[in-house]
């Protein structure tokens, strides 16, 4: 498999909670020491209608509705990450979904609060 090959694009989304505790810097600053570069970045209010579009996958779970709250109508940070298997490398970055299960050294070990909180 060549090199340009494995270049792969990704969705992250950072968490009203990032944005408040003004870690967004930070966050990003880490991504792209592990070489990834941001393609497209927006900052907006997250409307109740895409957040639950976006987390339809978790409805009817006992988290969602916290979930959507927790970030509906709240600033948040949309973006694209590309660079050489970026998908493995951000989930790898970011850690557990869990931060009390997450691995030092992770974005979500090191710096988020809880599960909604999680960065």
């Amino acid at each position: 498999m060549s090199e340009r090959s494995e270049i792969e694009r990704t969705f992250v989304m950072l968490k009203p909670s990032c944005i408040q505790r003004g870690l967004m810097g930070e966050v990003i600053s880490r991504f792209e020491k592990k070489g990834l570069k941001i393609l497209q970045i927006k900052i907006m209010k997250m409307p109740r209608e895409k957040a639950e579009e976006l987390y339809r996958v978790h409805e009817g779970k006992p988290f969602y509705q916290g979930l959507i709250n927790a970030i509906s109508g709240k600033t948040v940070a949309l973006m694209v990450l590309e660079g050489r298997r970026a998908i493995s490398v951000v989930r790898k970055l970011i850690g557990a979904t869990d931060p009390a299960q997450a691995e030092a050294g992770t974005i979500r070990g090191d710096i988020a609060i809880d599960l909604t909180d999680n960065l």
